[in-house]
């Protein structure tokens, strides 16, 4: 049987429709030509009302009276003027035209001399690590081009790069943690010091975006933060690396700020802590402000190894058990937890067999705050005393069934005072203060993604939950509030956060001020 031809619409039917397109087209682009006037007074004239609704909303109420008759005067006077109406028309649409024209001006299309400059000595100094002599089509070579290996880049108001994606060879070893740190401490020299990068390296696709972060906020104050039991913000980070903001109260200001939330309790699998810093960094402010929340639905257990009245502000308050700072009431404050710990756990499972819910002196949380071990560990074996951290294996090993945390805040030049079960059990990780990135990845258990600054505010650092990533950290500020150097806004925060004073000791206050 013979092929019939397809009818003539059919066979030319794509010519014919890519004709009618073009001449819609044009059309389009002759009517936007013509009616150009008209549409720029008709955005005009919008954003004039829009300016006129925002001045009537901003108006206080016992002046729109007054205001309302001004404008009736002018249009009065206006309508009585030979020629006014009219002057009036021509004055508006003067105005509408000029202030709906088109202000986005022309962007120069390409980085400038400067920028370009930048980028091909950034480009010369990638050469030697990116380029072998055997490869037949190299991308980096020396007097190349830097167009095929920088697809995206920005530039901030100083005119140094904020934003880098750098395309690399498939042969560069790009999964050796000595080739990455390599290239990274190259672009943190070429690219600008005294800022903090982020890496993001994609071996699929032989790319590495690099992004300058901004400093995060360090005038947090502390606060009731929107959380449920059983999560403690350590601080705060970028809100790249969560999924998860907080809204915060700064004065009268409100912001929403993305959070490094700590879970704990039985289901955690990052039950305890340890935070770890130079003098100074911040440690101390961090374990006030997790007690803090902790006492919101728990008890506090402290241990203060240094010795100098940081924790004075929670004596006697509800729900904080103790604050010991001697030696001796350290040891006999751990051996209770130690006991209480294997008390809570026989409760629950005596409960567990007879099928009955736990009873609530075992769900509320209890939680063991020790700061610098090491210098208790000292004061304890010259009075011949046994090392406070041995008596948290308990509590470190069978905390979370038994509903305690640990929270072990120690420095740098102690940090071989810890005992084995407090490194194995926790968990989770703090590093604040300036650090080595030998100390970061000893403590952590991974390097961060980032460039370190030399400078450091008090309460920066990294946090690492379990095997989770490494997240740039801000702690909030909670300071000691019967520190004088503290500011009278921060010191209002923390009184306000504080529980009231328990009966005993208001009782023990009365009888001393008798006597």
């Amino acid at each position: 049987m013979a092929r019939r031809p397809l009818p003539r619409i059919l066979s030319n039917g794509s010519a014919q429709i890519a004709r009618s397109r073009e001449l819609a087209r044009t059309a389009a682009d002759s009517a936007t030509d013509v009616l150009h006037p008209l549409i720029t007074i008709s955005r005009g004239l919008r954003r004039l009302a829009a300016a006129g609704r925002r001045k009537w909303a901003d108006t206080p109420k016992d002046r729109r009276g007054p205001l309302l008759f001004l404008v009736a005067s002018v249009v009065l006077v206006v309508a009585l003027v030979p020629y006014g109406p009219l002057l009036a028309v021509i004055s508006v649409m003067a105005a509408a035209a000029w202030h709906g024209r088109d202000r986005s001006g022309a962007e120069p299309e390409g980085p400038d001399e400067s920028q370009t400059q930048r980028l091909q000595s950034l480009y010369d100094a990638l050469v030697p690590y990116f380029s072998i002599p055997d490869d037949p089509a190299p991308l980096y070579a020396h007097g190349g081009d830097w167009d095929k290996v920088f697809p995206a880049y920005e530039f901030d108001g100083t005119g140094r790069i904020s934003h880098l994606v750098v395309r690399y060879p498939a042969y560069f070893t790009d999964g050796e943690a000595d080739s990455r740190a390599r290239i990274e401490q190259l672009l943190h020299a070429k690219s600008g010091r005294g800022r903090e990068y982020h890496f993001a390296w994609d071996e699929e696709g032989n790319q590495l975006s690099v992004t300058v972060l901004p400093p995060l906020p360090t005038d947090i104050a502390a606060q009731r933060f929107v959380t449920s039991p059983g999560e403690t913000v350590l601080g705060f980070t970028d809100p790249t690396q969560v999924q998860r903001t907080l809204p915060l109260s700064h004065g009268e200001d409100r912001r929403d700020v993305p959070p490094v939330v700590w879970r704990t309790g039985p289901r955690s699998t990052e039950p305890h802590l340890l935070v770890i810093g130079e003098p100074g960094s911040g440690t101390t402010t961090l374990l006030r402000s997790i007690t803090l929340q902790a006492l919101q639905y728990g008890d506090v257990l402290i241990v203060d190894g240094s010795g100098t009245g940081e924790y004075a502000c929670l004596t006697g308050r509800d729900g904080v058990l103790a604050v010991e700072c001697a030696a001796s009431g350290a040891v006999a404050s751990l051996e209770w937890a130690g006991r209480e710990t294997e008390r809570r756990l026989i409760a629950a499972n005596q409960a567990r067999q007879a099928g009955r819910p736990l009873p609530d002196d075992i769900r509320r949380p209890l939680w063991i705050l020790l700061d610098r071990p090491g210098a208790l560990a000292h004061l304890a074996a010259a009075d011949g005393g046994p090392d406070p951290q041995s008596l948290l294996q308990v509590p470190l090993r069978h905390g979370r069934a038994a509903n305690v945390t640990v929270v072990v805040a120690e420095q740098f030049d102690s940090a071989d005072t810890l005992s084995d079960a407090v490194r194995q059990h926790t968990r989770a990780r703090v590093v604040l203060g300036p650090a080595s990135a030998t100390q970061l990845e000893a403590v952590l258990g991974a390097p961060p993604h980032t460039t370190r600054v030399p400078v450091m505010p008090p309460g920066r650092g990294y946090a690492r939950l379990g095997t989770g990533p490494v997240h740039r950290l801000q702690v909030p500020a909670t300071p000691d509030p019967h520190d004088d150097a503290t500011s009278e806004a921060q010191r209002q925060a923390v009184l306000e956060l504080l529980p009231p004073r328990s009966a005993q000791t208001l009782v023990k206050q009365e009888q001393e001020t008798v006597a």
